[in-house]
């Protein structure tokens, strides 16, 4: 067969004429995006360096950075999850006015707090002004001397939540502000079962993690047996550290500098009160303290225990002055420590035969050895919260004392007739 009658001719060997003609370089299309890409890579690995270090420092950061492996001298809770939005920050906008009060025609945004305590004696009151206010409350409490009953009547509304929990255990919450009461407060308790310090410290933590407003419930025993009277915030105390109260006095004095150096170290927002004793319904029958004690002892018709010879004095405030003084120094601009007390002063006498007028003229009193580092006298100084909060106490104790004891004779009594049994 002829190559001629073959369609197929290999070709790949033969020469292809040369052409000596000149043709100039074409003009490189710099403009044209695919050669960009193709061409200059090394162009484009800069540009985009540039680019990211530009993002990089312009973005603001939410927080300060810290290097690797360093370590956080302010310890957060551990296990930290997601953080989910939470409610803005109102009193950012309303605190600019004084004591929390609300512009006319501007109606507040409710907050989310949590209440460590919530379900004891000033714990449940506070949780019944917030609730009032429209505000979304977490009550965490162990119930060790807090009780369910207090809360009850919360049980139901969508805004309110209840936690059994042990604060000395970290807890993670998404809240706006943190009333941090968790501590047994009578000598009954607090020997038992101490907690300032611990609890205090996972708290601060939480406030730490989540942007919280943080308000410590100090106390006047921090002050010991005072030596300058009435006692003034800038007073330092006199106080036994090895003492049977010490685990109580220098537990609540570890709390205050816990939470200042919190402040100072880590910008948390804190708050600070020293509460003097207080007064009112839904105390612990039994729990130790003078005017619970006095109280349920005439109602029982059994004697009035003094202690000493009875010349030691004490102030009492009602528990709604304190939690209106509560209220004031968390939504304000002021850190503290604050006075919060009732500068009325008694004798344990005299605070006796308000008791024997109010419930029973004919209780006995009996006298008792006094208590290890019982403290001689105690008054608040309140000219700081007066000045910087409006605040002063407005419930007399002859005032105050009745609703005390209606309280304590319907727990004592129930719907028996009073005298017939005892609880």
């Amino acid at each position: 067969m002829s190559s001629s009658s073959s369609g197929l001719i290999f070709r790949g060997h033969e020469a292809h004429p040369m052409d000596d003609a000149y043709y100039p370089k074409p003009q490189k299309p710099w403009l044209s995006f695919g050669y960009l890409l193709r061409e200059q890579r090394l162009h484009f690995l800069l540009l985009g360096f540039v680019l990211a270090t530009l993002f990089f420092f312009l973005l603001p950061s939410s927080s300060p950075s810290q290097p690797l492996g360093a370590h956080d001298p302010f310890p957060t809770p551990y296990l930290e999850p997601t953080r989910w939005p939470t409610n803005s920050r109102s009193y950012d906008v309303v605190s600019v006015h004084s004591v929390g009060k609300i512009p006319l025609g501007i109606k507040r945004k409710g907050l989310r707090i949590v209440v460590t305590g919530g379900a004891g004696f000033v714990g449940s009151h506070l949780v019944d002004r917030l609730i009032a206010r429209g505000d979304s409350v977490i009550v965490v409490d162990n119930f060790f001397t807090g009780m369910k009953e207090n809360v009850m009547h919360h049980f139901g509304n969508p805004n309110f939540e209840l936690i059994r929990h042990d604060v000395v255990e970290p807890l993670l919450l998404e809240v706006d502000q943190i009333y941090h009461l968790a501590c047994p407060a009578s000598p009954v308790h607090y020997k038992f079962n101490p907690t300032n310090v611990v609890g205090t410290l996972n708290m601060l933590g939480l406030a730490k993690r989540v942007g919280a407003r943080f308000l410590l419930t100090s106390t006047s025993e921090i002050y010991g047996d005072p030596l300058e009277h009435p006692q003034k915030e800038t007073y330092w105390g006199n106080v036994n550290p090895i003492g049977v109260r010490s685990c109580y006095d220098e537990g609540k004095r570890t709390a205050e500098t816990l939470t200042m150096d919190y402040h100072r170290g880590a910008g948390v927002e804190v708050r600070i009160a020293r509460i003097f004793n207080t007064y009112g319904p839904r105390m612990c029958l039994d729990d130790g303290r003078v005017v619970s004690n006095f109280v349920a002892q005439a109602l029982r018709k059994e004697p009035l225990t003094v202690y000493g010879d009875g010349k030691q004095t004490r102030s009492f405030q009602y528990v709604s002055d304190l939690v209106e003084g509560l209220m004031r120094l968390m939504e304000g601009e002021h850190v503290g420590p604050f006075n919060l007390g009732n500068p009325g002063e008694f004798t344990m006498l005299e605070l006796a035969k308000v008791v024997q007028e109010t419930i029973d003229p004919e209780a006995k009193i009996e006298y008792r050895p006094n208590t290890e580092d019982d403290p001689h006298k105690r008054k608040p100084d309140i000219s700081r919260a007066k000045e910087q909060l409006g605040w002063e106490p407005k419930v007399d104790l002859r005032k105050g004392l009745p609703l005390m004891v209606s309280d304590f004779r319907q727990r004592i009594f129930g719907d028996q007739k009073e005298g017939t049994t005892s609880a």
